[in-house]
């Protein structure tokens, strides 16, 4: 047994080798692209060819990695080879370790400069302002439904929908109080409202208080004796605490879409989505009609959202996600004619579609 295990071993040292080289010949050509692209002063995220890598690997994959695997061994290379052609900033809601913060890390890897800010509006005006290159901000809970503070900030910003997230959700029950002593659960309105079934049954007693984020909330409880929070495992960690129960979002079909902004548009990879805003004339059957040109050019609306305008009692903008490019014909050719029955429109990015 001890001489085939060595010689395994041996082998695995012999590709490490392998790995190792052409690791470094990535990094070299990588770094000759950083420059190309500095003298041409174009970004080095490209959503568009980080898709195409993977979906290239994944189609070569005999296993025994699965796509998971992959995902997670080469978004990590990408993060290191961009790297190396230029440091890239990325804000998102803070304190470290909430899951927009998980959220970015899987986008852009460890080697990207996050930033964490305490507010929505100052994680996108980072982004405007250029003291970040991008911003990670969630639009959607698969439970709990939009993220109207997001929403608001797409209508005036002038930064494009990049890319989208989609990451399970899977909040923890943390504290260094025993569940018996624990008088109150602090946490973000969202993962408080996808755990409000578990926490009245486990903690009935308990004051639930909302807080900025979840990484605020495993913050106080930290701090405060008998007190806990609904966060991410990643906080128990930062901020010392025990978990004391996992996975208790009332569905386990918990997922978050986070988007990725930016100043750039996104090119075109034949799997897109796009996300537009508009608001409709004051006529009969005005949303009707703008609907049908939708479904007689045969593009699926895969999301429909209303928010007020705050300008106008009664009147609202609608957000639309739906399958293609802003640069497809087809598309372009809808869209103006959409535009005919709108008071206002405006697209907001068209970016890769996640899985």
């Amino acid at each position: 047994m001890n001489d085939k295990l060595q010689e395994y071993r041996n082998k695995i040292d012999g590709i490490d080798l392998k790995i190792l080289k052409l690791l470094n010949e990535r990094a070299e050509t990588a770094v000759k692209i950083g420059e190309l692209k500095n003298s041409a002063s174009k970004t080095v995220y490209v959503p568009s060819r980080e898709v195409e890598v993977i979906n290239n690997l994944l189609k070569s994959n005999s296993g025994p990695l699965e796509k998971e695997d992959i995902l997670n061994i080469y978004k990590e290379i990408m993060s290191v080879c961009r790297a190396k052609e230029e440091k890239i900033k990325v804000s998102y809601l803070g304190p470290e370790a909430t899951f927009s913060h998980q959220a970015a890390l899987r986008q852009f890897g460890s080697k990207a400069e996050f930033i964490s800010l305490p507010r929505f509006e100052d994680v996108v005006y980072e982004v405007e302002k250029s003291r970040a290159d991008f911003a990670v901000v969630p639009i959607e809970n698969s439970n709990e439904g939009a993220v109207s503070t997001t929403l608001d900030l797409l209508v005036d910003t002038k930064l494009n929908v990049i890319n989208e997230i989609n990451m399970r959700v899977s909040p923890c029950l943390l504290s260094n109080a025993r569940m018996e002593n624990i008088k109150i659960v602090y946490s973000h309105q969202q993962p408080l409202a996808q755990c409000s079934s578990w926490l009245h049954k486990h903690l009935p007693n308990a004051k639930i208080s909302s807080v900025g984020s979840t990484a605020e909330a495993a913050k106080l409880a930290a701090k405060n004796e008998n007190s806990a929070a609904v966060a991410s495992e990643i906080a128990a960690k930062i901020y010392n605490l025990n978990i004391l129960a996992k996975s208790i979002e009332d569905s386990r079909d918990n997922w978050t879409r986070f988007f990725v902004l930016g100043k750039n548009k996104a090119l075109r990879t034949g799997n897109d989505k796009t996300t537009i805003i508009f608001s409709i004339k004051d006529k009969i059957s005005a949303l009707h009609d703008i609907l049908s040109v939708f479904s007689k050019n045969k593009i699926n609306l895969t999301k429909i959202e209303s928010r007020p305008t705050k300008k106008k009692a009664w009147q609202y903008l609608f957000f639309l996600d739906f399958v293609g490019h802003a640069d497809d014909k087809k598309v372009r050719e809808v869209l103006e004619e959409v535009e005919k029955d709108c008071v206002f429109l405006k697209v907001l990015g068209s970016y890769p579609k996640a899985d």
